[in-house]
C-alpha cells in the first residue's frame, strides 16, 4: 500500500475478461482517503455461487449474510469494502447488509440475497453506510469486463501488492476461463487462511458441483497456508460461475468431465494462497513445509502447521539461524502422534538430524547457505507412515509488530 513492497512480491498478471462478468472499482471514502475502496461485481443472470469462509466464531455481518445467500445458489452481485471489516457491530452491521444488499440489487436488477458482501479493515467500528451507499451508483455505472486489476487493488488493506491469478480449462472441446483475485497479509490462518478471494468463470457448473469443487480446492490450498496463526473474523472465498461458455451440459454432482477445470481451479487457488504468504505482515522469506511419513494425511497436516506457526521457528528463518531444535520441538508440540528416535529433519535438502540426533559430520554451511535466500524449504518425516501434507508460511520479523502495532493509526 503506502510501505515497501514485499520482496517476496509477484507482478499482477494480464487478467483476461470473463464473459458475464463486470467489475468497477471506485474510492468511497470509508476509511482510506485517495484511493480506491470498494469494488463491485455484476453477473449474468443464471450465474452459480460456491463459498468457503472463517471457522471463527465472532464472524462478521458479512460472512452471516453470505453463508445465507449461498443457500440460494443463485448470484448476481458483489460488493467489496476495505478499511473496515463490518465485525461485531451488533444490529448496525446486519442493518448495513441488508440496506446494501437493497441497494445493490435495486441498480443492478435482482434479488437481494443474490447480492453477496464482503468487508475487510478494522473490527469493531461501524461501517459507515451512508458513505458505501453513495458510492455504489457510481461504481455500477462505471462497470466494465477489463476491471480485475483494479479491484484486485481496492480490496488491499495491509497488503503490499495486489494478487490475481488466471488459468483455462477445457470442459469437453470447450475452453474455459477463470480469473481470481484475493487480499491477504496478516491474521491469516485456516479456516480460512486468507481474508477475501473472489473467483469467476464463465463455465456453467451447478452450483452443487461448484461447491464440490471449491471446497476440496480450497482444502489443499488457502487452508494449508498460515501467516500468525491468527484465524480471521472476515476470511471469505466466492466462487462464481457465469454460464456464458458453450460447453456439454454438467451433471449435478460434476464428475469427470470437471477433472481440468478442478486442476485449473486449484492452481488458482494455490497460486493466491502464496501471495498471500509472500505478502504476510513484514515478511522477508516464503517457507515451504513438508512432513512425511505420519499416520495419516491429517496428522502430517497437523504436524505441520505447528511447525509454520511457531513463532521459535519463524523468527529462527528471519535470522538465518538454522536451528533445528526447534523444529522438533514444534513436531512434539502438535499434539499427533511422533516418536523423537524416527524422526528425521532437513532444511534446504540438506538433513540435519536422524533417529533421536544429529546426523554423524553434519556440515551447517550449506544450510546456512540456503536460509539466506528468499525461500526456504524445511521437511521432515516422522518414519511412523504414509501420512503426508505440504503447508506454506513466512518469517517473523520485527515488520510485523510494527504494523500490527500501528494498524489503527
Amino acid at each position: 500500500m503506502t510501505g515497501p513492497v514485499s520482496p517476496l512480491a509477484l507482478p499482477l498478471p494480464e487478467m483476461p475478461a470473463i464473459a458475464g462478468a463486470e467489475c468497477a472499482s471506485i474510492a468511497a471514502g470509508i476509511r482510506y482517503k485517495s484511493r480506491e475502496d470498494m469494488t463491485v461485481f455484476r453477473f449474468a443472470p443464471g450465474t452459480t455461487v460456491a463459498g468457503v469462509f472463517t471457522m471463527n466464531k465472532c464472524p462478521g455481518a458479512p460472512v452471516d449474510w453470505c453463508r445465507a445467500a449461498l443457500k440460494g445458489g443463485k448470484a448476481r452481485a458483489l460488493v467489496v469494502n476495505a478499511g473496515n471489516s463490518n465485525v461485531f457491530t451488533g444490529k448496525a452491521g446486519r442493518e448495513t447488509c441488508e440496506r446494501t444488499a437493497k441497494e445493490a440489487a435495486a441498480l443492478i436488477g435482482c434479488k437481494p440475497r443474490e447480492v453477496f458482501i464482503a468487508s475487510t479493515g478494522v473490527i469493531g467500528e461501524r461501517l459507515p453506510t451512508d458513505v458505501l451507499l453513495a458510492a455504489l451508483p457510481g461504481a455500477v455505472a462505471k462497470l466494465t469486463a477489463d476491471s480485475w486489476q483494479g479491484a484486485a487493488r481496492a480490496i488491499m488493506t495491509t497488503d503490499t501488492f495486489p494478487k490475481g491469478a488466471t488459468r483455462t480449462a477445457k470442459i469437453g472441446d470447450a475452453t474455459v476461463t477463470i480469473c481470481g483475485i484475493a487480499k491477504g497479509s496478516g491474521m491469516i490462518a485456516p479456516d480460512m487462511a486468507t481474508m477475501l478471494s473472489f473467483i469467476a468463470t464463465d463455465a456453467k457448473i451447478p452450483a452443487e458441483a461448484l461447491q464440490k469443487l471449491l471446497s476440496k480446492g480450497n482444502a489443499k490450498t488457502f487452508n494449508c497456508v498460515t501467516v500468525d496463526s491468527d484465524t480471521s473474523t472476515s476470511d471469505t472465498v466466492l466462487l462464481f460461475a457465469t454460464g456464458q461458455a458453450k460447453h456439454p451440459r454438467v451433471p449435478a454432482e460434476g464428475g469427470a468431465m470437471l477433472k481440468d477445470f478442478a486442476r485449473a481451479l486449484e492452481e488458482v487457488l494455490h497460486d493466491l494462497a502464496l501471495m498471500v504468504a509472500r505478502d504476510g505482515e513484514g515478511a522477508q522469506k516464503l517457507i515451504t513445509i513438508d512432513v512425511t511419513g505420519a499416520v495419516s494425511a491429517k496428522s502430517a497436516h497437523r504436524v505441520a502447521m505447528a511447525i509454520a506457526n511457531s513463532p521459535l521457528v519463524k523468527t529462527a528463518v528471519a535470522g538465518e539461524d538454522a536451528n533445528w531444535g526447534r523444529i522438533v520441538m514444534a513436531v512434539g508440540k502438535a499434539g499427533e502422534p511422533a516418536d523423537r528416535d524416527k524422526l528425521s529433519i532437513a532444511v534446504g535438502g540438506v538433513w540435519m538430524a536422524r533417529e533421536g540426533g544429529v546426523i554423524p559430520d553434519y556440515d551447517e554451511a550449506p544450510v546456512v547457505a540456503h536460509m539466506k535466500g528468499r525461500d526456504v524449504q524445511i521437511t521432515v518425516d516422522l518414519g511412523l507412515g504414509r501420512g503426508k501434507a505440504r503447508v506454506w508460511t513466512c518469517d517473523l520479523t520485527h515488520g510485523y509488530i510494527d504494523i500490527n502495532g500501528s494498524y489503527r493509526s
